[in-house]
């Protein structure tokens, strides 16, 4: 098998916005100016204020990072070669002077864009690409993005001061939105010094340049003046406020003079509330999800039956009613049906429970008992609460073992025994291609399908094989029809299946920016936002 996109156990903690403990920073460029509750930009033309729900006090390395807040400020920091539109991903030239004229072969050759320069003033060179992918591409290293580019990518190579060529190992098809995620970084700051950007440090060519970090309080921008790149800076200041509890989040942006002009992870009870102040509200679907995964070896449910039973049980409309007040959709695909990546599956798990028990008795299973390990986020809380009573209701007594998410990830790490855990992931901040949702979950060296789900019989190794192939097949019309193929396989075997997909809503005040929109993973794009 080739190297491909997958899940060690550090980089699941990352990767996941409900996951681990923040990493706390010192901040690394000017003092705190304040608290939170005072220090704000106004709303000047000149000015914007945001707030993120998320801590800003996870690390802010370009290639290790899956901090919603830093990897929405790192859309305005740094640049990738090639950018794309923050909903379609669409491509578009970011550092790179031009796209390729030609993608369907093993070899992209980019020239940089002239005049580029880093936050520092030093100018953008091939030596920073090189020096950028060539930690990327590092077993050793091991950085987030590496999984994102090692089975595809065999090394980024130096053409001339201001070009590279990138060597494929083979022909494929998302090469361009794939490029996207890895921001370029300037080699003489960064060399050898990974831990100022772990700690806060930010210098890239993008339009707006950080200039105070107040860990868990707010992160600080201005506009940078020597940026010539598609999109440049419409506001001269940011402050990014991070307010993780949803009610003074809500607050920022409620009134007849908000706080901020915009605020994302907005709660859909919300949501008529802000509207009626006079506040654009809008959700987005995306790959954020509620996930059922099942340990193979702990029988029965090394039995496919009998996890598709349990699926079949669920009432998923009443879970998206109640638990996710209607801002979401059933997981009748793997791919959020929603996008148009996603196809029918074979099992499209609406609510059966009829069904549920005819598996159950196919599968020769009677009596069961399961104990549901889940995360103690609200929204996994609310959704879980569901499960129980479906199971419950076709004789499965079940138990719900509600954990802080570190100590119940800490405890899959160990290799202790569980039956079912639910909780909640979100891979498209990365990408929304089917191979980059697909093997987030199901790649060989996923550790949430063989060390958690401890699946990796001929069954993994056929899908695994097949993921392989549809990622190498030039032809879309084939490609379709394999990734098809993919998501019947995934729903037979529902080792690891969403329950339902939830929407993410954002809110922004309509009398002071214009230019933005909801998007369908964590965190805000001001790239093309302009106040009003």
């Amino acid at each position: 098998m080739s190297q491909s996109p997958s899940l060690s156990r550090r980089q699941l903690l990352r990767y996941s916005t409900f996951a681990g403990a923040a990493l706390a920073f010192p901040a690394v460029l000017a003092a705190c100016g304040g608290p939170a509750s005072t220090n704000k930009t106004g709303s000047s033309a000149g000015s914007l204020t945001a707030v993120i729900g998320y801590g800003n006090n996870q690390t802010w390395d370009p290639l290790q990072t899956a901090s919603a807040f830093s990897m929405a400020a790192m859309l305005h920091c740094y640049e990738s070669l090639v950018e794309g539109d923050p909903i379609t991903r669409a491509p578009f030239p970011g550092l790179a002077k031009a796209l390729p004229a030609d993608t369907s072969g093993t070899s992209l050759k980019f020239d940089l864009r002239d005049g580029a320069k880093w936050h520092d003033g030093q100018p953008v060179t091939a030596d920073d690409v090189v020096f950028t992918y060539a930690r990327a591409l590092d077993e050793k290293e091991n950085v987030l993005i590496h999984s994102f580019f090692s089975h595809w990518l065999a090394e980024v190579r130096k053409t001339g001061d201001r070009s590279v060529e990138f060597v494929l190992k083979f022909p494929f098809p998302y090469a361009l939105q794939r490029i996207q995620c890895c921001k370029i970084v300037p080699k003489h700051v960064y060399d050898g010094k990974w831990d100022d950007a772990k700690s806060g440090k930010v210098v890239g060519s993008g339009p707006y340049k950080v200039v105070e970090q107040a860990p868990l309080s707010h992160t600080s921008f201005e506009k940078f003046a020597d940026y010539n790149g598609p999109r440049p800076a419409a506001y001269d200041r940011m402050l990014w406020k991070s307010i993780v509890d949803a009610a003074p989040r809500v607050a920022a942006i409620s009134g007849a003079k908000p706080d901020a002009q915009i605020a994302e992870n907005i709660p859909a009870a919300n949501a008529e509330q802000l509207r009626k102040a006079g506040r654009t509200v809008e959700f987005a679907d995306g790959g954020n999800n509620l996930f059922l995964l099942f340990n193979t070896a702990h029988a029965p449910f090394d039995n496919k039956l009998v996890r598709q039973a349990l699926h079949y049980a669920i009432d998923k409309q009443k879970m998206i009613d109640i638990g996710l007040k209607g801002a979401g959709s059933p997981g009748t695909s793997f791919i959020n049906p929603k996008l148009p990546s996603s196809q029918p599956a074979a099992q499209d798990f609406v609510y059966h429970p009829e069904k549920a028990k005819q598996l159950l008795q196919q599968a020769g299973v009677s009596g069961l008992k399961v104990t549901l390990s889940t995360t103690n986020t609200s929204l996994v809380a609310d959704c879980v609460k569901v499960i129980k009573e479906g199971w419950d209701a076709i004789g499965v007594q079940t138990t719900l073992d509600s954990q802080d998410t570190k100590a119940l990830f800490s405890k899959l790490d160990a290799g202790t025994d569980f039956q079912v855990v639910a909780t909640t992931n979100n891979p498209m901040q990365f990408g929304n291609d089917p191979d980059l949702l697909i093997r987030y979950y199901y790649d060989a060296k996923s550790i949430l399908t063989s060390k958690y789900a401890r699946w990796t019989g001929p069954d993994a190794q056929a899908l695994q094989q097949l993921q392989d192939q549809a990622a190498a097949e030039p032809d879309e019309a084939k490609r379709t029809a394999l990734n098809k193929q993919l998501l019947d396989r995934i729903s037979e075997q529902a080792v690891i299946y969403p329950v339902v997909f939830t929407q993410l809503g954002t809110a922004w005040d309509p009398k002071a920016i214009t230019g933005v929109r909801a998007q369908g993973y964590p965190g805000i794009y001001l790239n093309q936002a302009k106040p009003v």
